[in-house]
């Protein structure tokens, strides 16, 4: 059989390696066109000026750019079958990523877990993503669950045990750089630096930015994710929601440009600590989002920046200014559909 239906939950075995398809040379076009469908304001990944004043090479691709393309990689070996993505850990940007390298991505499965209706199961991975010299520029774990082809398939058991978040100690910044002296926060839109921010501050981010079905589209392909859920209306209209599902990193992206608006100076996403996808956004809601600060932490060896420990909470139909949260069961009100803890990069005061 020539053609590729996908790995289903039977066909994964906990420690195999999986080389994913397809080099992908992200461009100036690529970058503009992940502005055109987000609105991402962010300073340093849209002015080559202000970067290389910072000591960039140039600007740099927008983090969560290089995040999707290698998530897109992965998707033809691991959730073409997808019933959804669940989860985020442990993900850490090792260096920058700028127009005109090709990234590659390799995973391996680090778990296994039978759900208990027999019709699908977890399987855990850790997708590394590679330049053209192999030197690594991001690493993350996700889980997803997926369809099983024979639901009495024996099947293997390990749920790994993830960090809460990564350490501090570990964030990667960029070297030759200098974010406090020659950072223009003028140019960036906001006063506020690292110091500025407290733990347990919360922010509404304002804004809303409705969802089309088109852009979905577009931005889906942009990353090369052939995931059926986004794509295939013939199949999904016979499914449980009977509509295309909008990819869950489509959601983070409207997120996180919607949070420039409280947030301009967090110009780099450092880390993902954890990240859940708590309810499905279909086309024509209106995404809203606020964020809580959860910690601060000096970088070692660095007096120009910090990182703040941020949670993005996004929503569908509901403006955040009443900061819609789980109750003390951990349970979402139903317009929360974004729980997403990272560490964001900010400039330091002088």
């Amino acid at each position: 059989m020539k053609t590729n239906s996908g790995n289903f939950f039977e066909d994964f075995r906990l420690g195999q390696t999986l080389r994913h398809a397809t080099p992908r040379t992200l461009t100036e076009g690529d970058r503009a066109l992940y502005t055109a469908l987000y609105g991402s304001r962010f300073a340093l990944q849209s002015g080559d000026a202000f970067a290389k004043h910072l000591g960039f090479h140039k600007s740099p691709v927008d983090d969560l750019l290089v995040f999707h393309t290698v998530f897109g990689k992965s998707v033809p070996d691991i959730s073409l079958n997808a019933v959804a993505n669940l989860g985020y850990a442990e993900g850490r940007f090792m260096k920058p990523v700028y127009p005109g390298e090709t990234l590659t991505a390799i995973s391996e499965v680090i778990g296994l877990k039978e759900n208990s209706n027999k019709q699908t199961g977890v399987v855990y991975v850790r997708t590394r993503g590679l330049n053209e010299n192999d030197e690594m520029v991001l690493s993350y774990v996700r889980w997803v669950m997926v369809r099983k082809r024979d639901p009495q398939a024996p099947t293997e058991t390990l749920v790994p045990k993830l960090a809460d978040c990564v350490e501090a100690s570990d964030l990667h910044v960029a070297p030759h750089t200098d974010y406090a002296t020659l950072f223009n926060t003028e140019l960036s839109g906001s006063a506020h630096r690292w110091d500025d921010y407290e733990p347990g501050e919360t922010i509404d981010h304002v804004d809303g930015m409705t969802v089309e079905e088109a852009e979905h589209m577009l931005a889906t392909r942009l990353y090369q994710n052939t995931a059926k859920v986004h794509f295939n209306q013939f199949t999904e209209s016979k499914g449980r929601f009977g509509k295309r599902l909008i990819y869950g990193g489509h959601v983070i992206s409207i997120a996180r440009a919607l949070s420039f608006n409280g947030l301009a100076n967090a110009v780099s996403i450092a880390a993902i600590n954890a990240g859940r996808h708590v309810a499905p956004l279909f086309s024509g809601d209106t995404v809203f989002a606020w964020s809580e600060v959860l910690d601060k932490a000096e970088i070692p060896h660095r007096r120009d920046v910090g990182a703040l420990r941020l949670r993005l909470v996004a929503t569908k139909n509901l403006p955040c200014d009443a900061f819609p949260d789980k109750d003390d069961k951990g349970v979402y009100p139903e317009n929360v559909i974004l729980d997403f803890d990272y560490w964001a990069l900010l400039p330091r005061k002088l």
